[in-house]
């Protein structure tokens, strides 16, 4: 009898996976998960965890051994998904950026936004002019130190601070200046909620940037934001296309197309090439599910999306989350006190340390420039794509997808907008990193046997393999908010150790 009951609890242990999700503000919530347990299981336990009700713009982010990253599906078994092995680990991110994130309901939907937005400013995604990022870290400043204190915040006290991937001495000088004059009285919900306002409307909020290549072999970044289809190159919005536009996606292989009617029965065809078929189908599911969520007017119109033409060939994708209108419709009926909020403080941030008392990180050093660069320009031959391809047609930029006002960008005469002084070089692909590794021994010794190093300061990775406008800007002196460095934004700890391959097992992404 008692070696039955033995043998039962063998095999429902065998049932069960450990599961950790680093949240937005770098804590773990790890659980126990059924081997059958689907996506949304996991989400609905981080979400009343969080005591989150707004949740439906957020999504569990994971990285498979291959270094690719995906959204976690809810309707399918996590198990299935995940190609390591457990234990699991996962991050919560946001997924759909809300189009005015100012007008969310709830504080704490706000707070959870507010920290995605100072991770995409701190790891390059949300690039700016240096008027505005100043003014965006000011804001920072002001939510986690408060107001400025003579006694407490000596001279030069901004420069302990790291909210970009380089920054100047000037500029650094210009964010103390704007805090101690601008910004006193704000509590951390006020700044907060103007960082929000002053984000949204920059050119590059809500772009998760995808590396490419187009049909020239440069270097572009693919992004799906809440209002359209953007396409980045050097310090430039090349190509924009409105939701309303874009009438396909396909993908074979490597080759991302988009296709898309503008006025005047105007038809579009951009091709660009991704790094591996994996990521291209990343790309084009992204893409579904943006469209779908910013596009339709209720959940019901969602239909299963073919990658191809052929009904038999193909991948077939259906986005299986509500949209946009119905999730600002269902939050309007939110009634109930406002849940309290535990602000991360003063704690060290592990993957974005804004408030990591370290010293300011300037260009990468030069020796290191040249061994990332050689391990950079080798794995670039792998985005070379011999596939047939559609010459891409310039555009008309008539009508902006927002408001005058609204944008930061320069018009030039050829349609494309500036976006910045300096070259948008996000860290975009991931080094993924273990749960329960903290000393700078094991990760010199992990990096020596070819795994990426375990950061205290970065215990999710967010960094990157740099792209080739990486290392371009790498050898400019840094001016204002600059490119990520070699393998990304770098913390103190990695400023030693610089890790440029991945292990198989436990990932999580940015």
């Amino acid at each position: 009898m008692l070696s039955r009951l033995m043998s039962g609890s063998v095999r429902s242990l065998e049932r069960e996976y450990l599961c950790t999700v680093r949240l937005l503000d770098d804590t773990e919530y790890t659980c126990t998960i059924q081997r059958d347990a689907k996506g949304q299981y996991l989400f609905d336990l981080i979400c009343h965890h969080l005591n989150l009700l707004e949740k439906d713009y957020f999504g569990i982010r994971y990285v498979d051994p291959d270094k690719q990253r995906h959204w976690l599906e809810f309707t399918k078994s996590i198990s299935k998904q995940m190609k390591s092995q457990p234990p699991f680990t996962m991050c919560l991110r946001v997924k759909f950026y809300p189009p005015d994130p100012a007008a969310l309901k709830e504080e704490i939907t706000r707070y959870l936004v507010f920290l995605q937005i100072k991770r995409d400013l701190y790891h390059g995604r949300l690039l700016c002019k240096t008027s505005d990022a100043a003014m965006l870290a000011a804001y920072i400043l002001q939510a986690e130190i408060g107001d400025y204190d003579p006694g407490k915040h000596p001279e030069g006290y901004s420069s302990k601070f790291q909210f970009f991937p380089k920054h100047s001495e000037k500029l650094e000088r210009r964010i103390a200046e704007i805090h101690k004059t601008e910004l006193i009285g704000q509590t951390p919900e006020t700044a907060e909620l103007k960082f929000l306002q002053k984000a949204e409307m920059l050119e590059t909020y809500g772009v998760d940037p995808h590396p490419c290549k187009d049909v020239s072999g440069n270097p572009a970044f693919l992004a799906f934001t809440p209002f359209g289809f953007v396409v980045l190159q050097g310090n430039k919005r090349v190509h924009f296309l409105k939701w309303d536009e874009v009438t396909k996606l396909k993908f074979e292989g490597k080759t991302f197309h988009i296709y898309a009617n503008q006025k005047e029965d105007k038809k579009i065809i951009l091709t660009y090439f991704a790094p591996t078929p994996e990521a291209c189908k990343h790309l084009w599911k992204c893409g579904v599910e943006n469209q779908a969520f910013y596009k339709l007017e209720k959940s019901s119109q969602v239909r299963t999306v073919s990658s191809s033409n052929l009904f038999f060939k193909g991948s077939r994708f259906r986005y299986s989350g509500r949209v946009a209108k119905e999730v600002m419709e269902q939050s309007a009926k939110i009634k109930r006190e406002p849940p309290e909020i535990h602000r991360a403080g003063l704690v060290p941030s592990r993957s974005c340390p804004s408030i990591t008392h370290g010293p300011r990180l300037s260009s990468v050093p030069r020796t290191r420039r040249r061994a990332v660069h050689i391990s950079i320009m080798e794995g670039l031959e792998s985005l070379r794509d011999s596939a047939h391809s559609t010459p891409v047609r310039s555009m008309s930029h008539g009508d902006s997808f927002i408001p005058r006002s609204r944008s930061q960008a320069t018009d030039s005469g050829d349609g494309t907008a500036v976006i910045s002084d300096e070259t948008y070089s996000p860290s975009d692909s991931v080094l993924p990193t273990p749960v329960a590794e903290h000393s700078l021994e094991m990760a010199v010794s992990r990096q020596i046997n070819g795994a990426p190093c375990s950061i205290e300061e970065e215990k999710e990775s967010e960094a990157a393999t740099p792209t080739v406008g990486d290392m371009a800007e790498l050898g400019a002196d840094s001016r204002a908010v600059g490119p990520v460095q070699s393998a990304g934004a770098l913390s103190e700890t990695e400023q030693t150790v610089v890790c440029l391959q991945a292990p198989l097992g436990g990932r999580t992404a940015h």
